[in-house]
Parts: C-alpha cells; structure tokens; sequence
C-alpha cells in the first residue's frame, strides 16, 4: 500500500511546532518498475515489460543507486525502524541483492530493531522460490500478493500480467519459502464483474487462508486507462447498490471465516493487522523515500517528484543542499544548487485534526476520545460531536467503549470523556465519504 496523500491544505499556524509529531519509525519506499501498468492504476511507475528481475541494463540499477543515496541524504531523527514497507510498483522485480542493498543502507542510516516488521509488494509470476528464500534472508518477514480476482477474464479486463494459475503458484512458493505472514489483495467492483464472481473470489482467497485480506473498491481515476475508458458509476461497472453489497459480502464472507474486520479495506488473523499501514491510520510520522513518495516528518508533508528524472535531480538537488550546508575549508567555493521540485507543506493543527480524524476512522476502533480531548481541547470534541450527531442517529456512527461494546446516549447528551468515537460496520464504513465530507466542510469554517 501507498502511504495517503488525501490531505486537506490550510492556512499555517505558527504556533505548531515540530516537536509535537513525534520521531518516525516506519519507512517506505517506492520501487516504481511494473512488467505492465494496470488499467486502474494511477501510481508513479516505470514499465520495463518482461525484463527478468535483476535486470542490469541499467534502469534499475540506477535507481537503486539514487534511492540508496536519498536514504543517506534523509535527515536520521534518532529512533530505529520498527516498520519497513517496500510498496509500488512491483518490488519484487528487484534482485535479492538489490533489495539487500536498499536494507543494509537503511539499516545503517537509521537501524533496524530487531523486531520490525519488513513488508515486500508483490505479484504473482514474478519471482522465484530462491529470490523468496533470499529477501526472506535480508529480513523481509511479510509479503502482500497481488491477486485482485480469481477469474481470467477479470484479471485481463483490468490490465493484470498474471493468470489465476500463478496465483496459486505464487502461494506455493510464497510457502516453500516459510513466509507465514502474507497476505493477499481483492479488488471489487472491476468492469463486467458479478456479484457472483466476487463471492468466488472471496472464497478461493478464505481457502488459500492467509494471515491478512485486503479488499478494495476500484476507484476511477483520471489519467488512468479505466478513467478514459469508463465514466464513474456507469456500466459495465457494477451500479452502486451492487458495489455496497460487495463491500457487506466481503464482511460477512471473512468475518465469518475468522477474520477480524479492523479497518474499512482490511481484515486478519489474530496478531497479524499490519503493523506499517497502522502508522498511517493512526497519523504517526514517517519516512517516505523514493519517486512519488509522500512522508511526513516534522510536522511537514512532502512528496517527491513522481517521474524518474525530475525525482534524480531532486536527490542531486537534496545533496548539493547538505553539502552546502557543511562547514567548508578556506578556499572552498560552495557548489551550484539546483532548485529543488517536491510539494512540501507545513501541516496546521486544523490539519492534524482532520487527518485524525479523516485516517482514524478508517478503524474499527476508531479514534479515542480522551486521546482527542487532551490534543485538541474539549471544546473541539464538542464541535466533532455537533458534526456527528445526524449520522449517530442513522446509526452509522457509535461510541465504544473500552471493552468492545457500544454506548446508549439519550438525545442531547454530552460525549463521555472517555471510549472511542467510530463509524458503524458496514454501513456507517459504507457511506465514510459522506460523513468525513460534511465533517470536514463544517470543522473548515472557522479556520
């Protein structure tokens, strides 16, 4: 998964100081190289076709080389890395000793502890048993494979460079190769797909029975092949109505094979949630590092250049800027500086607000009140509950409490201080945009 970049600008306040966002622990990073860009895909990638991974020509390498030299450029705030996440792309076109690269550069740039969790993407029919075997040996311990349906047709229709076949090769090898920790990717709502497909996609996936389901709606981008070719919510689509019944079958399918439903896309095993993707739900800092790659550290939302030579040149510019900003000799000239092209903001306590709130509910726990209070005065937490009351009424939004259960309020009464404000599942997880969108437009107005 990339990290979200969904975030609302506002106007800064200087009274936010860094310091109250914490020190990173997590790390992504962009390998943009794909056989094949999917129909629906809208990420920065590079396509090199059928190359073999460890291809040499020079492509990957290259970028290899520039993202290893952004890592060492990266100002290290002080706390080793509890999570790594290798999103794309498909990383799995990298060599073992590719990514061992990029692991022993982190590493030694900022530590890894012990016990983090390292995350690989990957696709079906592009790698092998021993290139497994060897990121597994430089420490990935999770995978997400790449599945999207069990049906052919569908995989073709949505650009897909793999067959059902390889699916269940890919698990095979993802298993020889003692990877207990994987997961697998669903997209509903693809062009022609029936409400009966998708059951049967969900069921091969319980069957296959990983620790960890992610099950997405297909969302219509510009720009993308799926956004030229159909218009959003027409046919062959599936119609709203049978996009919501999607969404509750996939509920009711893994929930009922013992799957915790813990976020609106997510589901897994006891003590298998993943621990990166929670970093950003739960709107802590990271690192994001390569092309296209948004991070958020010290306060500051910044995203990279989303094409390879605009992202090179920003690396070069980032190191031409610490090299002039090291202490020089007599007779030192200070190098030419090139402009450097991101888009970096300072993020407001408004903005802190509704990223908590708009990542926070993506959870099934939702987000704390008494954490809420303490960061943003109960006069906030008052404004929020204004906001909500409607859609509590609907039965969309609840307040929990500690032990799991629900809270019965009577009409007009005051939040409790503490438990945790959350949206209904499904439906309240059905209609999120509607809610965060009225909830935002009225926290927005005096700001």
């Amino acid at each position: 998964m990339n990290p979200p970049t969904d975030y609302l600008t506002f106007e800064l306040k200087k009274s936010v100081q860094a310091a109250n966002f914490g020190i990173p622990s997590s790390a992504y990073l962009h390998v943009p190289f794909c056989r094949r860009r999917c129909y629906y895909c809208d990420f920065p990638v590079f396509v090199v076709g059928d190359r073999k991974n460890g291809d040499n020509s020079g492509t990957i390498v290259q970028y290899v080389a520039v993202l290893c030299q952004e890592i060492q450029e990266t100002k290290n705030l002080g706390a080793s890395l509890k999570t790594v996440f290798f999103g794309g792309g498909t990383p799995s076109l990298l060599s073992v000793s590719q990514l061992s690269n990029i692991l022993e550069t982190l590493d030694g740039k900022f530590g890894i502890a012990a016990e983090a969790e390292i995350s690989i993407e990957i696709d079906p029919g592009t790698f092998t048993l021993e290139q497994l075997r060897g990121y597994a040996a430089a420490g990935v311990n999770r995978v997400s494979l790449g599945v999207q349906a069990f049906q052919d047709e569908l995989l073709q229709a949505c650009g897909r460079s793999h067959s059902v076949a390889e699916i269940f090769e890919a698990v095979e090898i993802v298993r020889s190769a003692g990877i207990v920790n994987f997961s697998l990717d669903l997209i509903s709502g693809l062009p022609h797909q029936t409400l009966e497909q998708w059951e049967a996609s969900l069921k091969s996936a319980v069957e296959i029975s990983p620790t960890h389901l992610s099950s997405y709606d297909l969302i219509v981008e510009q720009g993308t092949a799926f956004g030229r070719y159909f218009e959003a919510g027409a046919q062959p689509l599936p119609a709203d109505e049978t996009a919501a019944q999607m969404y509750r079958l996939a509920r009711e399918i893994l929930t009922g094979a013992g799957y915790e439903h813990y976020e609106i896309s997510n589901y897994a095993r006891d003590g298998y949630q993943c621990r990166h993707n929670r970093v950003y739900w739960e709107n802590r800092p990271y690192y994001g590092l390569g092309m296209g790659a948004a991070s958020y550290v010290e306060g500051q939302r910044l995203t990279r250049p989303r094409k390879t030579q605009e992202y090179y040149q920003w690396v070069r510019s980032m190191s031409r800027l610490n090299s002039a900003a090291t202490p020089k000799l007599a007779g030192e000239t200070q190098p030419d500086i090139e402009p450097a092209i991101e888009q970096n903001f300072q993020v407001s306590e408004n903005d802190v607000l509704l990223e908590t709130l708009m990542l926070g509910l993506r959870l099934a726990e939702g987000v704390s009140l008494s954490a809420l209070t303490q960061k943003f005065t109960q006069q906030t937490v008052d404004k929020i509950w204004r906001c909500l009351q409607p859609y509590w009424r609907q039965g969309w939004v609840e307040i929990g409490r500690s032990d799991g259960s629900i809270a019965t309020l009577g009409e007009g009464a005051k939040l409790p201080l503490s438990g945790y404000l959350r949206l209904s599942d499904p439906e309240g997880f059905l209609f999120s945009n509607t809610i965060l969108a009225d909830l935002f437009s009225k926290l927005g107005e005096d700001n």
